[in-house]
């Protein structure tokens, strides 16, 4: 006895529940017609994940239940066929009289036209990015699937990173696992799902199927990769990562229960983060329909490498790079942003902001007079850039993609309504030290085969500035990035006090001025635009502290 399951690894729409009906009846219909008979998709895959207070309306889970019902019908002419859907259920649906305060994360097998079983998830996360209590009721009992003589249990996501639920199904008789997906990348995250959902194969002695979703919504990148791990936790079938794939494994043996498939090698972590990124750009953008992007081009490390990323998510002919030179703009910086642009084959234009800084100057003159020039001078200029970007984006119909990286955030060396001015931030949740990693791995590698080498080396080399006065250096108002990304890592991500980053060899007066510049700029995040989470530990939904606060540790 064989039996064939595909695992339809899809990128479904937030709200698409018609388009994301569409996208799984055709996977299971390919997947029939190549032999499948069991057919897993994404958690909550008719409705896209996360949907966060949508889930709160009844018409929106009237949608998705008129949607699992669009896929129930389309697909019961295939004749055997079982197709496991995600979708959330509740608030008195389908005849059952439920509370508006009981909405479960439910996954339902489809066959023939009759949803022969139901199963809701138990374990809620609350922690990060997830919500999940704010939206579910947990479920409470166990749902063991039997085909072609094989049990086999039903989880959803959470649900298989505790024992309890993977003991219940195997008490139940279940002799396979089958785990249905949504959880959010982070640098990293690959390896220790694997690793955690071998704990539970061992602990078991069942194997386990892990049916991921892939693509991007908003803040959060599903990068794919959905795999089958043996009883002993070895990976025996792994579907790429950062694509779309029906990927299909075989059960071999109802007496063993073992599995055969394809095995995708594991990315590096800078290969698996560059894809993040390049599909959260392209995502954002493309389900968003916006018709291009627009950034501002500096010279620097940071809109280099943001204009690399737009260039492999979108090609060349829908970037508009916008170079505006101040009077403190160095010559080499002109010549470096104008060389990478031609490189990339971009769109590039070059609007000089000195007259308009002088005017600002003059106007402010009366009073101001006095006063020496300081930081309110170097912000205009970055705040004549920002009306530019977002006149150019008003007028086109562009999205601007901001440039400031996770160390710029944290400290606050970004200016408001200037350079933080714009829709989508690409590399929010990425340190200064990690961008230079990843300019120079992709000027080594062409993922998407667009341009070879596309950043100008000189860019990487030089001591990065912000160029908004005479002989600027980022040193001179922060640690070397070396320091301060190392303290960031252990103070924000990691929530190491002062004196746990002190012990560890870092100077008082370095851990003193970051910690402060995390602490006071808290006013300036929560007015930036969202952009990408890449780490366990980004500024957003990771990371909620009061603006107005006393408390210091």
């Amino acid at each position: 006895m064989t039996l064939k399951i595909s695992i339809a690894q899809l990128n479904v729409v937030v709200g698409d529940m018609a388009g994301n009906a569409q996208k799984i009846m055709d996977a299971a219909t390919r997947a029939y017609q190549s032999g499948s008979r069991l057919v897993l998709t994404p958690e909550l895959a008719i409705c896209g994940y996360p949907a966060e207070d949508l889930l709160l309306r009844p018409s929106f889970v009237q949608a998705c239940d008129d949607a699992l019902e669009q896929v129930r019908q389309g697909l019961a002419h295939l004749k055997g066929l079982h197709v496991v859907v995600g979708h959330p259920w509740g608030s008195g649906q389908s005849g059952r009289s439920v509370s508006t305060s009981e909405r479960f994360n439910r996954a339902s097998v489809l066959s023939e036209g009759r949803c022969v079983a139901t199963y809701d998830k138990q374990e809620l996360p609350n922690y990060q990015v997830f919500d999940e209590r704010r939206y579910f009721t947990p479920g409470s009992e166990s749902c063991v699937l039997e085909l072609q003589g094989v049990k086999m249990g039903l989880l959803i996501c959470e649900d298989a990173w505790f024992e309890a639920p993977a003991r219940d199904a195997k008490d139940h008789g279940a002799e396979v696992l089958l785990v249905l997906n949504a959880s959010p990348y982070h640098m990293g995250k690959g390896l220790e799902r694997e690793e955690e959902m071998a704990k539970r194969t061992r602990q078991t002695g069942l194997p386990l199927v892990y049916a991921h979703m892939v693509g991007a919504q908003d803040e959060v990148v599903f990068e794919g990769g959905s795999f089958v791990l043996s009883a002993q936790g070895d990976v025996v079938a792994r579907a790429p990562s950062f694509e779309e794939a029906l990927f299909e494994v075989t059960l071999e043996s109802a007496q063993e229960v073992t599995f055969t498939g394809d095995v995708s090698a594991p990315l590096s972590q800078e290969e698996s983060l560059w894809r993040a990124l390049v599909m959260g750009v392209r995502d954002y953008v493309g389900k968003n329909g916006f018709p291009s992007v627009l950034l501002g081009l500096s010279g620097g490390i940071d809109s280099a490498l943001v204009l690399a990323i737009a260039l492999d998510a979108l090609g060349p002919k829908r970037i508009h790079a916008v170079m505006m030179p101040s009077p403190y703009t160095a010559s080499i910086s002109l010549i470096d942003a104008s060389e990478m642009a031609q490189r990339v084959g971009v769109q590039y234009s070059e609007l000089s902001i000195v007259p308009e800084f002088e005017a600002f100057k003059a106007t402010l003159a009366p009073l101001f007079e006095g006063r020496a020039e300081d930081a309110t001078e170097e912000n205009i200029q970055a705040r004549i850039r920002g009306t530019l970007l977002m006149a150019l984006s008003n007028k086109m119909g562009s999205i601007v993609l901001t440039t400031g990286n996770k160390s710029e955030m944290a400290t606050g060396y970004c200016t408001l309504y200037g350079d933080m001015a714009g829709g989508f931030a690409v590399i929010k949740d990425v340190a200064k030290t990690l961008v230079f990693r990843l300019a120079h791995w992709r000027n080594q590698n062409n993922p998407f085969g667009t341009v070879d080498n596309p950043i100008p080396e000189r860019i990487i080399t030089r001591p990065p500035s912000a160029e908004l006065r005479a002989d600027q250096t980022d040193q001179d108002s922060l640690p070397p990035y070396e320091i301060l990304d190392a303290i960031l890592s252990l103070y924000m991500e990691e929530d190491k006090s002062a004196q746990y980053i002190i012990s560890k060899g870092f100077s008082k007066e370095h851990v003193d001025l970051v910690t402060r510049l995390i602490r006071i700029n808290e006013y300036k995040r929560r007015q930036a635009p969202i952009g990408l989470r890449v780490t366990h530990r980004s500024f957003g939904k990771d990371w909620r502290y009061p603006i107005t606060s006393k408390f210091r540790a």
